[in-house]
């Protein structure tokens, strides 16, 4: 797995990010990624081959190991950790569809048109949905994997002693001994640890997102005059107004006397 093609893809959600944001994201490379990689993986190389039963039927090992370990813990956390980073690509493919809107709207009225949107990565209208929707996603996945996590190996734990009983072809109760169950344990706890406060980050941020909208809407009420800015569809329609008006004015004729060119608009680029 290329995680630091990952990391790149994922580094440009911190210009698009809350404080939590950032701070979850580093938590999530170098407490989860980078701990992953560097000795999550070593620890549980090797799991199947030094999985060792007192029992010399053919076939019993691995069916009592794919009993105990219906999946992998280090690609369960592999798959954790990608569905669990994936939403935030959402931000930045927003922020994309935005930036080439914009591009678009400007090459089609003109550079000194008003622009659809002051900051395309401002976290406003459609952007604030996709980002509130990335972090609820990434908050199930949380929890689910942590769920399933705890049901697969009934608890977080690690045993040294697992028993296969009444599973063919084995012929009877069957004991078998895990590699090193106490680092396999340590890695364990310390990855759910990560998670669990990659949770509350997310769970944070939520509250700040929403907290800061409902914060805006309020001042935004209470501003004297009731002035707001223009959407961007209202600012795409005045600037479409503002072209066909400079058309007219192009087209109309030159001479005149000087009340009709008196009372000609004198309009200048928005």
């Amino acid at each position: 797995m290329d995680w630091k093609t990952l990391r790149e893809l994922l580094s440009g959600v911190n210009k698009y990010s809350t404080a939590f944001g950032r701070i979850w994201l580093s938590v999530v490379f170098v407490f989860r990624v980078l701990v992953y990689v560097v000795a999550a993986e070593r620890v549980w190389g090797d799991e199947q081959k030094d999985f060792d039963c007192n029992t010399k039927q053919p076939g019993c090992t691995n069916v009592c190991y794919d009993n105990f370990f219906p999946i992998s813990n280090i690609r369960l956390w592999a798959l954790q950790l990608i569905f669990v980073t994936c939403p935030s690509l959402l931000v930045i493919l927003h922020v994309a569809y935005r930036e080439e809107r914009e591009r678009r709207h400007c090459q089609k009225y003109g550079e000194h048109c008003a622009k659809l949107y002051d900051n395309a990565g401002k976290k406003h209208g459609g952007l604030w949905w996709t980002y509130l929707f990335s972090l609820i996603f990434k908050l199930i996945i949380e929890f689910l994997f942590l769920y399933v996590l705890h049901t697969l190996w009934h608890g977080f734990g690690m045993p040294r002693l697992v028993q296969c009983d009444k599973v063919d072809p084995c012929p009877n109760t069957v004991d078998c001994y895990i590699a090193r169950p106490t680092e396999k344990k340590v890695f364990t706890y310390f990855m759910v640890g990560a998670s669990a406060v990659c949770i509350v980050l997310t769970i944070c941020e939520i509250f700040y997102l929403v907290f800061h909208r409902v914060l805006q809407s309020s001042r935004k009420n209470k501003s004297p005059g009731g002035h707001h800015l223009p959407s961007s569809a209202s600012r795409a329609s005045t600037c479409r107004c503002h072209h066909k008006l400079m058309e007219a004015v192009e087209l109309a004729p030159t001479t005149g006397n000087d009340k009709s060119q008196a009372s000609a608009p004198n309009l200048t680029p928005i």
